[in-house]
């Protein structure tokens, strides 16, 4: 008995027989059964672009951001980190001791410098940004552990680098905003008056971050990105003191946190529920939390479980779709789409460039007049592709839709009508392709 030809079926026989007609008829596609031959339909809603998110970076300033990226760096056989002291001993430089000369021996300070200028350019245009960092400023040579450990916001707005311009909204005016957020950022020296000093109070500087994101979140996201490469601590309140050996998790020299008198009694001992419920309570009105890692402290250690606390209860933790998204030796939960390690880690500029790129790609708003293919999906053949808006088919053309190398872009009067779309007028957009195996 002989099968029935269907349209498909006819034009599948054109592929294979390598004899395609052209302008005779036109094939909507349907799914095909032949193992040489795939089908995809990708079926997206389109809502335009969102309002632009506010976003507060929250950069750690603490002593040990001088501290080298690589402390055993050598080159020509010189450890280019390390020096010698007025008795000949060795020591590695940055925070308490002589500075770094990071155009040889690159710090954490630095490395970040370089990687935050790209990130700011290529998300500028696109998100409200402000800058807080913390600890408070510290404006005298010989601090006290106060003042060492004083939460952004205390003692003043100094912390409030930069505020989040919203009286602003054009792409120019943002762009121009956050290039001024970097000059500040830049300018922050590696060593000398002003340089990073101090402590980590990363719970009482996201309490006092979440205050200064004020716009109602139904209007636009409100987001703060913590940048931070130690363990938090410097918690006065902290629920736990250095007599509770289990519980406190001394952060620096352990005598300092056992003796009752000692400034560092509380403030020594790991601050994670603090921050963790600081984090929460910011999710708790909208507000979420994305955490990046940067340094030894917050790859090893307890560092990996305080920060993945953190990212988890921030909503913003890494997503995925398979092991390879989340990097060596991570894995990804496909039920949930997150990655096991759901904070942003960095060890140098390159991998903190990475996640900055990697977060921009998640801030940035959805371009409405591009929908993107996976090479799988791709058709075979640029005819080989149907469009449909609204479900009504839409052929393409100058003032429609044309076929890139990833995916479809739409252009003109389509494109306009695609920008117009909101979420309470939503656009629906369906587009197949066929595929030889």
């Amino acid at each position: 008995m002989r099968a029935k030809s269907t349209p498909l079926s006819a034009l599948l026989a054109g592929i294979v027989g390598g004899a395609m007609m052209a302008g005779c008829q036109t094939y909507d596609f349907e799914p095909v059964d032949p193992l040489a031959i795939a089908q995809t339909t990708k079926e997206t809603v389109i809502t335009a672009r969102g309002s632009k998110p506010d976003v507060m970076l929250l950069v750690d300033t603490s002593g040990s951001m001088t501290l080298p990226v690589e402390p055993e760096l050598t080159v020509n056989g010189v450890k280019v980190c390390h020096g010698k002291n007025e008795l000949g001993q060795d020591y590695i430089c940055g925070e308490n001791r002589p500075p770094c000369d990071t155009a040889k021996c690159p710090t954490r300070w630095s490395e970040l410098q370089a990687a935050m200028g790209p990130f700011l350019t290529e998300s500028g245009s696109l998100v409200r940004f402000g800058l807080t960092t913390y600890p408070a400023p510290i404006t005298v040579e010989s601090p006290t552990v106060a003042q060492l450990c004083a939460a952004a916001g205390e003692g003043g707005n100094g912390s409030v680098r930069l505020a989040i311009p919203t009286t602003l909204d054009s792409d120019l005016e943002l762009l121009d905003h956050a290039k001024g957020l970097n000059a500040i950022l830049q300018a922050i020296p590696n060593s000398g008056e002003n340089r990073p000093r101090g402590g980590t109070p990363t719970s009482g500087s996201l309490a006092f971050t979440g205050s200064l994101l004020t716009t109602d979140p139904a209007e636009r996201p409100q987001i703060i990105i913590l940048l931070t490469d130690g363990l938090p601590n410097c918690n006065v309140n902290n629920e736990y003191n250095g007599s509770q050996a289990e519980q406190c998790s001394c952060t620096v020299a352990t005598s300092q946190c056992v003796v009752e008198e000692s400034p560092y009694y509380k403030r020594g001992c790991l601050d994670k529920n603090a921050s963790v419920a600081a984090v929460q309570a910011l999710k708790e009105r909208q507000i979420s939390t994305i955490v990046i890692g940067f340094g030894a402290e917050t790859s090893e250690g307890a560092g990996p479980q305080v920060l993945n606390a953190m990212a988890g209860a921030g909503g913003f933790a890494r997503t995925c779709r398979a092991d390879i998204d989340c990097g060596a030796g991570d894995t990804c939960n496909v039920a949930t789409q997150l990655c096991g390690r759901g904070f942003y880690q960095a060890g140098n500029q390159v991998e903190l460039a990475a996640a900055l790129k990697s977060i921009s790609e998640r801030l940035m708003p959805g371009e409405p007049c591009y929908i993107p293919l996976d090479p799988s999906q791709m058709p075979s053949d640029p005819s080989l592709i149907v469009v449909y808006i609204n479900g009504e088919r839409t052929l393409g053309g100058p003032d429609s839709w044309s076929v890139v190398d990833t995916g479809v872009r739409f252009t003109g009067s389509t494109c306009t009508r695609l920008e117009a779309s909101r979420p309470e007028a939503p656009v629906s957009v369906e587009v197949r392709a066929i595929r030889e195996l």
